[in-house]
């Protein structure tokens, strides 16, 4: 088992990464002092998987827990759910000395945040992240959120977790595409911030297909350090942490224009990146070759290149809504060569015609 702290005076929690580590959930809660009564929030597929071992492991270190289900999909991650999941917990009696438990993916773990964060002006809450885009990312860092019609992650807070308990073991069942969703969160650590590890990337991608534990023990650690890194600099997004949206402007387009249904988070980030590069290249920030290694890695890995043909004043609409925005222009983050980034300040108009992108 690794152990990284992510440095937060206060708010300081540890990442605990290692295979098998779910039986030891209730003990970890134990020994972060967290109060007697939890509500376990997680979705039908991953409480069939894995709620039995979290709600044993819960009650043998004197935990008395409820099990809140919501459905599984991004479509769900919204002001609906989050309604239902505030009448679970009044009815099973969460007070402020309870906490929750984020069981599963970045919606559970999105939404189960959020609610924490708001449930009687705030609750502890743990992530335990079930799939690989959780594990790198969305468990790490204290952005919760729902989603909005209009767009992605729209309403939402800085919350941090007490404790993030990242078990291996959860991702053999994880879907194919599920997984290679969240490669693309993978990739963008390597593309925007370590070219390093963008090679080992490069070097590993057999192993990384296959699913290889000690691999993915190396990749999500890694991640997680370089995700906790640029949180500690920068908690709340003031300005160093946006580089962790690098790919994901054009991404949360996409996906407020597919519903939130057909393409998942990380499909979209893998074609957000994609053209990420080729406006980077376009604004002298890489190479042609570099936009061609980062598209063949995203392509080796099982992903997408090829973005979805949009109308343009819709796709436009949605690039405007989104979070970035600042009095009509968009801070996109581009790719400084491989491994390093640079903030360009882009009119959504000019930020689509550099891309590339027909629409």
């Amino acid at each position: 088992m690794s152990v990284l702290t992510v440095n937060l005076a206060e708010n300081s929690y540890d990442i605990l990464t290692g295979s098998g580590l779910l039986s030891s959930l209730g003990q970890r809660c134990a020994d972060v002092g967290l109060g007697s009564r939890v509500a376990v929030i997680t979705n039908p597929v991953v409480n069939a998987l894995y709620g039995g071992i979290a709600r044993r492991s819960l009650a043998e270190a004197g935990f008395t827990a409820a099990v809140i289900e919501i459905p599984d999909g991004e479509e769900y991650k919204n002001a609906t759910t989050l309604s239902a999941v505030y009448d679970a917990l009044i009815e099973n009696g969460l007070d402020r000395k309870s906490f929750i438990v984020a069981l599963g993916g970045g919606v559970v773990g999105d939404l189960a945040g959020f609610a924490a964060a708001t449930y009687l002006r705030g609750i502890p809450f743990v992530q335990v992240p079930t799939t690989l885009l959780a594990q790198v990312d969305s468990s790490v860092g204290g952005k919760t959120a729902i989603d909005h019609p209009r767009g992605k992650n729209l309403i939402g807070a800085f919350y941090q977790p007490r404790l993030v308990l990242i078990d291996v073991e959860t991702l053999t069942t994880l879907p194919d595409r599920e997984y290679r969703a969240g490669l693309a969160e993978v990739i963008k650590y390597g593309a925007a911030l370590d070219l390093p590890f963008f090679v080992y990337l490069e070097e590993h991608t057999e192993d990384i297909i296959a699913r290889d534990k000690g691999c993915l023990e190396s990749v999500i650690s890694r991640c997680c350090e370089i995700k906790a890194h640029v949180v500690e600099l920068d908690e709340k997004e003031s300005g160093l942490r946006a580089v962790l949206n690098y790919g994901h402007t054009l991404g949360h387009a996409f996906e407020t224009m597919a519903g939130y249904r057909e393409l998942v988070h990380g499909e979209a980030v893998a074609l957000g990146m994609v053209l990420a590069a080729r406006i980077s290249a376009a604004l002298g920030h890489c190479a042609a070759a570099d936009v061609e290694r980062i598209t063949t890695l995203i392509t080796r890995l099982g992903l997408q290149t090829l973005p979805p043909g949009y109308v343009r004043t819709r796709l436009l609409e949605a690039v405007v809504t989104d979070k970035k925005s600042r009095n009509g222009t968009i801070s996109f983050i581009c790719n400084q060569g491989i491994g390093d980034f640079a903030v360009e300040q882009l009119l959504p108009d000019k930020m689509l015609t550099l891309s590339g992108l027909e629409v």
